[in-house]
């Protein structure tokens, strides 16, 4: 028996009976499968010998190698083909896995920075060809880099060849969405659902005058959500997905996963049935292309994660964004106090062994203020009044703020509002330039790399934000383009700057201690025993509230993660850490059962037996 048949001998039958729970229909059901074999007999040669080590090999996403990056590949490089000539660029940093945002065909301007796809099986012509992609690919797997494209899986444009057979009346496409010929049940439905853009986008419908219907748009407008009722939208979507695996994509970023199922009633988030679809899709990835990760999108608190790893028999996701901590580590920066980051990575660790997260501080969206009211109200914070604290500190309106961001949906009702920057700006690299300060822009360093230090030193692998490494700063220029300057996001979606790039060869300029300090903490994670996918990681008391500690162990080896999140000098005392750590940033000899660290300083405290 091949590996091929193995697989399909496994998975098969758990398949076959989630597939007739959810849609009852022995036709359809034979449908998807004879599309599994097509895509199965297309895939390339060296895309089954992938699939092989990979099968012999399935934790290779764990390893402390793992780096990754997320990008626009028209800011980075213009297009496709141009981003393959700078590979050596990321190789140096030590990417190994690559997250290229949307860039399959989509409607211009408005496509939500290319989450509203027009075609799923044709890249952008502005930035490309399929072949480009393919080609792209392949000279990253020979680099060792993982390729990442997101699935948008829940809607689709209003331009899609689906949405305008609708629109001319076809019932069959018609059906492929969420539509209703008056509004009553679309009112019913806005009760209970809350709303993605409340100020940009209100409303879980839209009245599409074509159609004469109501039709269900949890985004924007020009995204209609997938009716998943329907197996033809199941079978239609899973044939996409499989065609872009062929084109050698590694790992398939599901986005906006919770929304999937729409249930009256409900907030239409987290339904069972959204569990049912996940599961059929790793069913059908783990047959078809086992080298490919799902990774998901699930911007949700803690205890909602661990539904989406499913279970170590019965997986859904290999991993999932830890969207969360991002917002935590931005007010622990701000406020000084860590207590509210350690509670929240004491959740993530009270999760399941196999649950692995990708963690980052800052991604191609804004920073929503999404923190634990409940547990910081413990702490003594106005849940409301520390969020307006955040988002003004990072907008530079809050007395002794470093920083330099914009806000993004401001409500003034609710006084709701998030926040938009680069990390060096929101860090006070920005103002320290406007101040002419080195003082100041040596702090925003030592902050910037603080920062990205700890996601480090988390469970999981970090993913920088191209231009991160450079520093790179907001860009202002949107504010003079018409279709952009409505969308804030834009400050920190400029184009990638060259120039600045080169400056990480030079000594003492910004971008190469930047560069540098990033890659000592690169190096540390890949060549330290305790960054081996078997070390245990846990949050460790230091009996102060500006300093965070990551504790890592692996065998007789132990990894003290320390990181001074205040501005001020901070004694710590972590018991039964006692004896000699070498720390790894400075060389020096510390013990960490009682030490003062310096503002923003972090270590890497090692103990050998």
């Amino acid at each position: 028996m091949t590996a091929r048949e193995r697989r399909w001998k496994k998975n098969e039958p758990e398949l076959d009976a989630l597939y007739q729970s959810l849609y009852d229909d022995a036709e359809k059901l034979a449908e998807l499968k004879q599309i599994m074999r097509t895509a199965e007999s297309q895939r390339s040669p060296a895309l089954r010998r992938l699939d092989g080590r990979r099968e012999k090999d399935p934790n290779w996403y764990q390893s402390g190698k793992m780096l990754g990056m997320t990008m626009y590949t028209d800011l980075f490089a213009g297009n496709i083909q141009n981003l393959g000539r700078k590979l050596e660029y990321l190789a140096n940093q030590g990417i190994t896995y690559l997250h290229l945002m949307p860039l399959l065909k989509m409607p211009h301007p408005d496509n939500d920075g290319g989450y509203a796809v027009e075609d799923f099986t044709q890249v952008d012509p502005s930035l490309g060809t399929n072949e480009d992609l393919i080609l792209l690919a392949s000279a990253m797997r020979r680099r060792g880099m993982s390729l990442c494209l997101d699935f948008v899986i829940n809607h689709t444009s209003d331009t899609h060849e689906w949405a305008k057979r609708a629109k001319s009346g076809q019932k069959e496409y018609m059906d492929r969405y969420i539509c209703y010929e008056t509004e009553d049940i679309p009112r019913q439905y806005e009760r209970t659902v809350p709303d993605v853009f409340p100020t940009t986008a209100p409303g879980s419908f839209i009245w599409v005058k074509e159609m004469k219907r109501w039709v269900c748009s949890s985004f924007y407008p020009f995204q209609w959500d997938l009716n998943y009722r329907n197996p033809a939208v199941f079978n239609g979507m899973m044939e996409y997905m499989l065609q872009l695996t062929n084109m050698g994509v590694e790992v398939l970023r599901i986005d906006a996963t919770p929304y999937l199922w729409k249930e009256l009633g409900t907030t239409c988030r987290n339904l069972p049935q959204v569990h049912t679809i996940m599961r059929m899709i790793r069913l059908i990835t783990d047959t078809i292309c086992p080298g490919v990760l799902l990774k998901g999108e699930v911007v949700m608190a803690p205890k909602e994660l661990a539904p989406y790893f499913g279970s170590q028999e019965k997986p859904e996701c290999h991993l999932l964004y830890n969207s969360s901590t991002m917002c935590t580590q931005w007010s622990a920066l701000a406020s000084g106090d860590i207590r509210q980051l350690k509670h929240q990575l004491d959740d993530l660790h009270s999760l399941p062994l196999h649950c692995h997260f990708v963690n980052y501080i800052r991604c191609h969206d804004d920073i929503g203020w999404g923190l634990n009211e409940e547990y910081g109200s413990t702490l003594g914070q106005d849940p409301l009044q520390h969020k307006i604290f955040l988002y003004n500190f990072y907008s530079g309106n809050f007395p002794g703020s470093w920083a330099k961001g914009e806000l993004y949906n401001y409500d003034p009702v609710s006084k709701d509002a998030r926040t938009c920057g680069t990390t060096a700006s929101l860090c006070g690299i920005e103002k320290g330039l406007e101040d002419q300060d080195e003082n100041e822009i040596t702090l925003g360093i030592q902050r910037d790399l603080l920062m990205h230090a700890t996601i480090m030193a988390m469970k999981g692998f970090p993913m920088l934000s191209s231009g991160d490494e450079i520093a790179q700063l907001n860009g202002y220029d949107y504010h003079d383009d018409p279709d952009r300057r409505e969308d804030s996001r834009n400050v920190h979606r400029s184009k990638f700057n060259w120039e600045n790039a080169e400056l990480r060869k030079q000594p003492n300029t910004i971008q190469q201690r930047v560069w540098d300090g990033l890659n000592k903490i690169e190096d540390i994670r890949r060549t330290e025993y305790c960054f081996s996918p078997e070390s245990s990681v846990s949050t460790w008391d230091t009996h102060t509230n500006g300093v965070l500690a990551i504790v890592r162990r692996c065998g007789a080896e132990t990894m003290a993660c320390l990181f001074n999140y205040s501005g001020k000098d901070q004694t710590i005392t972590m018991d039964a850490m006692e004896g000699t750590f070498t720390d790894l940033i400075s060389g020096n000899s510390v013990t960490p059962s009682r030490l003062t660290m310096a503002p923003w300083q972090y270590m890497f405290c090692r103990k050998k037996g």
